[in-house]
């Protein structure tokens, strides 16, 4: 499995940037595809993830209205849209993928096996 993530940059307050993450080796559909970012000195927190059978999308609350999660999955890839960004969104974003994600725990690092290396996004105030 590999997932490949990109789109990160630098862009001042208030614009937009949408991150790529290409994803091989699973059968894409029956797959969780989650979002997360790590700031300096921090931890990895979840900041959206899109569920495999239903296709819903779930939020961190400080990304709510601003972050849209969608895939292809006819291209086996995942999109992060990010608008009105903020400083405080600066950070690596990573990617992950696992097909046996359980509902409860879809916010924990811990309930994804594969994950990308990573795209930083930059905000400048």
């Amino acid at each position: 499995v590999q997932l490949q993530a990109s789109g990160g940059g630098l862009v001042q307050a208030g614009g937009s940037l949408r991150l790529s993450c290409a994803v091989s080796g699973i059968t894409f559909g029956r797959y969780t595809m989650a979002w997360f970012r790590q700031a300096p000195g921090q931890e990895r927190e979840f900041v959206a993830a899109m569920w495999r059978s239903s296709g819903m999308s779930y939020y961190e609350d400080s990304v709510k209205g601003r972050f849209t999660i969608s895939r292809d999955n006819a291209k086996n890839m995942v999109f992060l849209q990010m608008n009105s960004l903020k400083p405080e969104d600066t950070a690596v974003y990573y990617c992950a993928t696992d097909q046996g994600v359980i509902f409860s725990e879809m916010r924990r690092r811990r309930a994804y096996d594969y994950w990308g290396q990573g795209t930083q996004v930059t905000v400048s105030s």
